[in-house]
């Protein structure tokens, strides 16, 4: 069995949820009724037959603020998840933050989009973007981080509620650890897995040390921490927003991109475009009496 849930904070009608039932009826499932999860805001919609042909007739609907999560029913309460961090647990890209204070974020900011649509290696970006870097003071670190970096709407609530009912968490990024270790602190992840930059003399040396965190290194930290706590994939839940995220968001069970470049999106299976991180609560049949409140 399937379960459509469809999210529309505070908009999701009646005749939203019949139309998702007669897409799903006239393309040949076998639907059952529906199911608020919390009125008006996400309900959830139960079928037998194929879920390609599913996730396909329900992406057509065109309603503004809708969202649409289809996945096999009996994993979807997910026990692990990793997270990426930059444009997705927060609200902006560190390193482009950075190069600001250095005075080049264009330059910088350019590079990071093309390696978030997966049009050039993110290694190898990675490498060049920090190299520009060279001879920021560290204690940059800090007041970037202090004056530009703000937590996703909902990323506090997403992880306490899935670790108040037995989930583990972890953030994984290619961002550095001066930022992420903080931000995950915030949050409430469980483990942080970040790119250390080195520093010497209280400046940045413009290279990060080995081994870097890349698209990789975080579809192994999602395969070792399934393993570590005896979780089959289908139990784990991924969300990211570029290309660097492909690997971990086709390998976890349920694999989310949170306001996706187009490479992700089409990796994802499914995307949120409209909602802060709380979507991701419903999408497992999270009520919001059931909530941790971040």
């Amino acid at each position: 069995m399937f379960v459509a849930t469809l999210i529309a904070a505070g908009k999701l009608t009646d005749e939203v949820v019949r139309e998702a039932i007669d897409r799903l009826d006239m393309t040949g499932h076998d639907v059952g009724a529906p199911h608020w999860i919390d009125e008006h805001d996400a309900a959830d919609i139960f079928f037998q037959g194929s879920l390609v042909s599913a996730r396909a007739e329900l992406a057509k609907m065109d309603h503004g603020a809708l969202d649409i999560v289809v996945q096999p029913f009996g994993d979807r309460t997910k026990k692990l998840i990793i997270a990426d961090m930059d444009s997705t647990m927060i609200g902006c890209e560190c390193i482009d933050e950075l190069a600001d204070y250095a005075g080049i974020k264009d330059q910088v900011a350019a590079i990071t989009q093309r390696a978030m649509r997966g049009e050039v290696d993110f290694r190898g970006a990675l490498t060049e973007r920090v190299a520009l870097l060279r001879g920021l003071g560290e204690d940059v670190l800090t007041q970037c981080r202090m004056e530009r970096v703000r937590l996703t709407r909902g990323a506090r609530t997403l992880v306490q509620t899935m670790k108040a009912h037995g989930a583990h968490s972890v953030l994984v990024t290619g961002g550095f650890t001066a930022f992420a270790g903080p931000v995950g602190e915030a949050i409430g992840f469980d483990r942080v897995v970040a790119n250390e930059l080195r520093i010497e003399g209280g400046k940045l040396t413009g290279t990060v040390n080995e081994p870097i965190v890349d698209k990789d290194a975080k579809l192994e930290t999602l395969k070792s921490e399934a393993a570590k706590h005896g979780l089959p994939l289908a139990e784990t839940l991924a969300v990211g927003d570029g290309a660097n995220d492909i690997p971990m968001l086709t390998a976890a069970g349920l694999g989310i991109g949170y306001y996706p470049h187009a490479a992700a999106a089409e990796a994802a299976d499914a995307v949120v475009r409209h909602h802060d991180l709380t979507a991701l609560l419903w999408a497992q049949g999270y009520p919001r009496r059931s909530w941790v409140l971040g």
